[in-house]
């Protein structure tokens, strides 16, 4: 498994570095398919996915210098010979999965049968985690509700046994402070790392990494008098 779970993308060549290393090649002889799902349920989702596919919105996701960039639409999918979609998603070298709406991502990538088949395919490829896309891969998963899906509906795939709070103490998420972050990690029983737009976590079958030029801090169970969950 390789995984590069990040708040806001490629950000700095400390991230970029990591992600050449899992590649085993550089950025430019890689090929990628970018899955925006998770941005059409957050408000002006159709504009923002442009803006990320364009580069014109955010850190270096997309336009990084691909040697090929494909566009994989979740909600699509069900209604696709699989073998269309399989194959294409057999052949990359990265995929990158966009922020937005945690629970939409979720049902989705299980709706369309890739979370089933994603284990298989990540022993071979790279996931790239912007946000959501990142939160979804661990235990722990938020929603902003702009969708009729039931209450009950995953927010996560649990792939890795720790939470991830992005966007640490970033101007555009007011709630997203340090003091805020702890409250809530109090209720959370595992690892939890607060990483802000400079950070990412690099995981690989042996071990899980910080890659940072920036903020970040791990809350364990520990801190709050819970035992921690091996990981």
């Amino acid at each position: 498994m390789k995984l590069l779970l990040t708040s806001a993308g490629i950000s700095n060549m400390s991230i970029q570095n990591a992600l050449v290393e899992l590649l085993g090649k550089p950025v430019a002889e890689a090929n990628a398919l970018f899955i925006p799902t998770a941005i059409y349920a957050i408000p002006n989702g159709g504009d923002i996915v442009r803006r990320v596919i364009c580069g014109s919105l955010g850190d270096p996701f997309c336009q990084l210098g691909w040697k090929s960039l494909g566009l994989l639409e979740l909600t699509a999918l069900p209604s696709i010979k699989k073998e269309l979609w399989v194959d294409m998603l057999r052949e990359i070298d990265a995929l990158l999965v966009g922020g937005g709406d945690c629970q939409y991502l979720t049902y989705w990538m299980q709706q369309s049968g890739l979370a089933d088949l994603l284990p298989s395919l990540l022993q071979k490829m790279v996931y790239v985690g912007l946000s959501a896309g990142s939160m979804i891969m661990t235990c722990f998963g938020t929603t902003y509700g702009n969708h009729i899906l039931p209450a009950d509906s995953d927010k996560s795939l649990s792939f890795v046994d720790f939470a991830i709070h992005p966007h640490l103490d970033h101007e555009w998420f007011p709630n997203n402070s340090l003091d805020n972050i702890e409250k809530l990690v109090a209720s959370i029983p595992v690892p939890s790392y607060a990483i802000d737009d400079q950070t990412a976590i690099k995981v690989t079958d042996v071990a899980v990494e910080v890659i940072s030029e920036g903020h970040w801090k791990l809350f364990t169970p520990r801190d709050y008098g819970r035992p921690l969950k091996n990981i």
